[in-house]
């Protein structure tokens, strides 16, 4: 951008970054980035993924305080491990203090995980599997004081 404007003045710049970034579109994209983001073990890591749900409510609601913040990001994390955050964290707490609690819970327990099974888990090794016979291939079951198959 600044190759193709040249050198301007710091109000210029700003008025160009308002412009920008402080629309409607803009707003409604970071907020739905926010509402669709939900951790997961698996796929994210703590502290990015905290650091990126701070950010994005810091920039749509810059008067909100810290502490709204962290609850509106630990309503994201699900009820297992919220609650595990929210038991090791005693408010006020620091941005810091919820990454190192959650980088802790996420490596040292299995809170939160999603447990199944891979496909590749359920296949067999290709050997074929021994069916039981079926029942017209058993011989009729005969009575133990009688001895007759018809009781």
């Amino acid at each position: 951008m600044r190759q193709d404007h040249g050198k301007h003045s710091w109000p210029w710049w700003k008025e160009q970054l308002i412009s920008k970034w402080e629309n409607d579109s803009w707003r409604f994209k970071m907020a739905n980035s926010f509402e669709e983001a939900i951790f997961t073990i698996e796929r994210d890591r703590p502290m990015s993924w905290l650091l990126k749900q701070k950010d994005r409510l810091t920039s749509l609601y810059p008067d909100m305080s810290e502490t709204m913040v962290h609850k509106r990001i630990l309503r994201k994390c699900g009820g297992d491990l919220e609650h595990a955050i929210r038991c090791r964290c005693i408010e006020p707490c620091s941005t810091e203090d919820y990454i190192n609690a959650m980088e802790d819970i996420t490596t040292r327990t299995k809170i939160g995980r999603n447990w199944y099974r891979s496909p590749i888990d359920n296949k067999t090794s290709g050997k074929p599997i021994s069916k039981p016979n079926k029942p017209q291939d058993r011989l009729p079951l005969k009575c133990h004081k009688c001895g007759s198959t018809s009781n």
